[in-house]
């Protein structure tokens, strides 16, 4: 949003060309930076903590994939909504109270002494980072304007590019030499200091309250929960049971509410009108597929590595790492000219090596398979993922009316974070069933047969939804 929107003159015509830039101009971009950071890096900072936690808290195999799955869940099927609350409510007021909840989620995951409030916790972790996430972007372009705009939305990319292999690593680390405990009490200080800084942030006019979509926010955030708890209360109890289908049916239900809601509402949280475009609705597919092929193996990887290949927690992080270096690798060197060409080479051309990466991981099912053979498939599926997550959000944009474009990239990111959320649950799901007992007494061949299992899925999703793409964006 440019300065003269939000009801001040523009910077650039407050200051002549030779004035000397104000003292701490860059701090909001420090604290953007900092939530960013934060938000993201607990996406994925369990991932390799999740065999001590089974250990410490007695938690089994369904109750591993909510503790990884609520947070992504929460985060996406919330994040619409909260664009709705920062425009009604503000949105540095909208920043500063989710990060302040972020700050005291994470101290009561630390503290939480059994899975129940673990999960708890997570679930409002989750619900906070939403709100900072439906805000972030917006603030930035309120702090900032011409080329040090331009500046600060790199220098933010790059962050959030890097979050995801800084917390495989801190994750490892921390649970290796400390506790898993201190994924979560590790932040705190890093939280206080995003919270100072945010107070830094340029301050934005509310709009009326009448404009937030309550029943759409409620039927949608429900509608995603009943699925995924469908998903994974399948892989535990079976298919046919009661508890599955019931998840399963209030899903399916309150999507069609949501649908319902979404059409008499004046002012709709989701105009239901840019589904009629079929490029829109493959950006979408392959937001979703591309995210689950991508990344929504790495817990029950994270699993094989520490209790198949008998890997160390902070080794395992190392190996993880691969996927990511190789993801901002390619934002960083390539991400210029992804602008420029067209959709279906970036997203649906991405989204397909993606699925080439999960079939090169299945390899690690072949007999006598160790880690190593791991490699090349994650760093293709870094690789393909880092095609994809640049344009993304400014193709969906691109993808609609002007008018549409905020709420059309807030969807292509919620359909990234709710695939990401329905593939730990799907994919956790595969591997449960192909692994009897899955535990630390599992022998490794099984380990392996379930992996090949996981990923054969992930790459079938990955290319449908690159196929998809490839043939939708076909014309752009």
């Amino acid at each position: 949003m440019d300065a003269h929107l939000a009801g001040r003159p523009p910077r650039t015509s407050a200051l002549p060309d030779n004035t000397p830039p104000p003292p701490g101009r860059w701090l909001p971009l420090v604290a953007a930076c900092l939530g960013t950071f934060l938000l993201l890096v607990y996406a994925t900072i369990v991932t390799v903590a999740l065999p001590r936690m089974a250990g410490d808290l007695g938690a089994d195999f369904g109750a591993l994939q909510w503790i990884t799955d609520v947070y992504t869940l929460a985060l996406a099927g919330l994040l619409l909504g909260m664009g709705s609350l920062g425009d009604a409510l503000g949105r540095k007021r909208l920043y500063l109270l989710g990060l302040a909840l972020f700050t005291a989620a994470t101290l009561a995951c630390a503290l939480a002494g059994n899975v129940p409030l673990l999960i708890a916790a997570r679930a409002v972790q989750g619900i906070a980072g939403a709100a900072m996430f439906a805000t972030l972007v917006p603030l930035i372009g309120l702090a900032y304007t011409g080329r040090d705009r331009a500046r600060a939305f790199a220098v933010w990319g790059a962050v959030a590019g890097a979050a995801a292999g800084i917390g495989n690593v801190a994750g490892g680390t921390l649970t290796q030499l400390l506790s898993w405990q201190w994924i979560f009490y590790g932040a705190l200080p890093v939280c206080a200091v995003a919270l100072w800084l945010a107070t830094k942030v340029p301050a934005d006019r509310a709009r009326s309250a009448a404009r937030i979509d309550w029943p759409g926010i409620v039927t949608f955030s429900l509608a995603a929960t009943g699925i995924t708890f469908g998903f994974v209360r399948g892989g535990e109890a079976g298919w046919g049971d009661g508890s599955t289908l019931l998840g399963f049916g209030l899903g399916v239900v309150l999507l069609l509410a949501f649908a319902l809601v979404e059409r008499a509402a004046t002012h709709p949280m989701v105009p239901l009108g840019l589904f009629r475009k079929p490029a829109f609705n493959g950006l979408l597919l392959a937001s979703g597929a591309y995210y689950l092929g991508g990344f929504a193996f790495l817990p029950v990887l994270s699993l094989w590595l520490q209790n198949g290949a008998g890997l160390g927690a902070f080794a395992t992080s190392l190996v993880i790492t691969a996927q990511p270096v190789a993801f901002f690798a390619t934002s960083a060197l390539v991400g210029g000219a992804l602008h420029r060409m067209p959709a279906r080479w970036s997203v649906g051309g991405g989204t397909l090596l993606v699925a080439a990466g999960d079939l090169l991981l299945l390899l690690v099912a072949q007999p006598g398979a160790n880690w190593p053979v791991l490699i090349p498939g994650l760093i293709v599926t870094g690789v393909g993922a880092g095609l994809v997550s640049p344009v993304l959000p400014a193709l969906a944009m691109g993808s609609v009316d002007p008018a549409h474009s905020g709420v059309a990239s807030a969807a292509a990111n919620s359909a990234r974070q709710l695939g990401l959320a329905l593939g730990i649950a799907l994919l956790g799901t595969v591997f449960h069933r192909s692994v009897p007992g899955t535990g630390a007494g599992a022998p490794p061949v099984a380990y392996a047969e379930g992996l090949g299992a996981v990923f054969l899925v992930a790459g079938a999703v990955a290319a449908l939804g690159g196929a998809v793409a490839w043939l939708v964006c076909g014309k752009e």
